[in-house]
């Protein structure tokens, strides 16, 4: 088992549940964890980390392994605790540019009878 630490572009709430719907998928995985703060991507069990790097930049988003060593429990333990008294200082946008839909409307010659292309 070991623990796999990647530097992740996360701009907002949508991008942070989509690296973990995808990470999540991959087999030998154990525990996912982001940090929007610090754009941290850390994933603990049995998982390549070329396949992880790979499997995010599939996603359109650039990734760089910062780390890969076994983890320690030690550490788990503490962060729970600093987590109950931590307040949330990173609050992610709801969107941002690159996942937003951007909708685009076309107007044909056939405007008259009333057909409008509209493209989501």
């Amino acid at each position: 088992m070991k623990k796999i630490v990647i530097k992740v572009a996360i701009n907002c709430q949508i991008c942070k549940t989509t690296l973990l719907k995808a990470v999540t998928k991959l087999s030998g995985i154990i525990e996912v964890a982001v940090d929007g703060e610090k754009e941290l991507l850390t994933v603990v069990g049995e998982a390549d980390p070329v396949k992880v790097v790979k499997k995010l930049r599939k996603l359109g988003k650039p990734a760089d392994v910062v780390s890969v060593g076994p983890p320690k429990e030690e550490e788990k333990e503490k962060e729970k605790e600093k987590d109950k008294d931590k307040i949330p200082c990173c609050i992610l946008p709801p969107c941002c540019n690159d996942c937003q839909l951007v909708g685009v409307g076309s107007f044909a010659s056939d405007y008259e009878y009333g057909r409008i292309c509209n493209i989501m």
